[in-house]
């Protein structure tokens, strides 16, 4: 029986991406516009009621995919681009540069994921681009881990040492024999990074640490929801239940990777 797993999880990812690309479309109201009609509850005219600004819920959660799309496809290619390398040269080549690379892997694996992009933000200041770096400078040592332990395993294999025996350069092995065979995991891991750098911002925003207002992040809304949960419990519910299927559908695509 085929696994539903990865099917689900693309099928969340796919609906997402659209509602994200087609915000202006699907949007009933701009989410910026205020108006007098504050902390409505839900209605025909506002789906999921309006905030303390009077602001429609619904269209900033529609626009506030957006925002953290872009923050977990930033910060797993900022994961990537550090510890798919560092992991390649750790694994492969042994020696020095693996004594150098696994302490420094294990000491950013130590340290709460949480708390030091907590200490890190609060030191270079919330916005997008700050956001994304942090949370790829975050993420990396997982990544560099996993990609070392497969590089490792396919290190020792008898082509690699046929490889080796014909003459052939670390560059062109790496290339052309170790990475077409941990690609499909590091694919896998990087849907992972997604999800964990989309939930890792909502939990920032709701610290009052993600994106500055007024630009819709769901972290925001949820936290700005928090107060008002006896009035229009949707205020937080609406965001939360988005972070919840987008991580949800990444999760599923990533670990569904045999």
């Amino acid at each position: 029986m085929r696994d539903p797993r990865p099917i689900a999880g693309l099928a969340l990812i796919a609906a997402f991406v659209a509602v994200a690309v087609l915000a202006p479309v699907l949007a009933p109201h701009s989410p910026l516009a205020s108006s007098v009609a504050m902390i409505d509850p839900p209605s025909a005219r506002h789906w999921l009621g309006t905030d303390e600004l009077g602001r429609d819920v619904l269209s900033r959660v529609i626009y506030g995919a957006r925002t953290s799309l872009v923050i977990g496809f930033g910060a797993a290619c900022c994961a990537m681009l550090i510890g798919v390398p560092v992991g390649l040269m750790a694994g492969f080549f042994r020696g020095r540069v693996d004594m150098l690379a696994v302490p420094l892997i294990d000491l950013f694996i130590a340290l709460p994921g949480l708390v030091l992009a907590l200490i890190i933000t609060v030191m270079v200041g919330p916005s997008l681009a700050n956001l994304v770096m942090v949370l790829g400078f975050v993420m990396w040592p997982s990544v560099a881990r996993l990609v070392r332990g497969q590089t490792l395993a396919v290190r020792e294999t008898l082509y690699i040492e046929a490889a080796r025996a014909v003459g052939g350069t670390s560059a062109w092995i790496i290339r052309r024999h170790v990475w077409p065979n941990i690609r499909r995991v590091v694919a896998a891991q990087f849907a992972i990074a997604v999800s964990l750098a989309i939930f890792t911002s909502a939990s920032l925003s709701f610290l009052g640490l993600g994106i500055p207002p007024p630009t819709p992040d769901w972290g925001g809304l949820v936290r700005a929801g928090f107060d008002f949960l006896s009035l229009n419990p949707l205020m937080s519910l609406g965001p939360g239940a988005a972070v919840t299927a987008t991580v949800m559908g990444f999760y599923l695509a990533g670990s569904s990777v045999k």
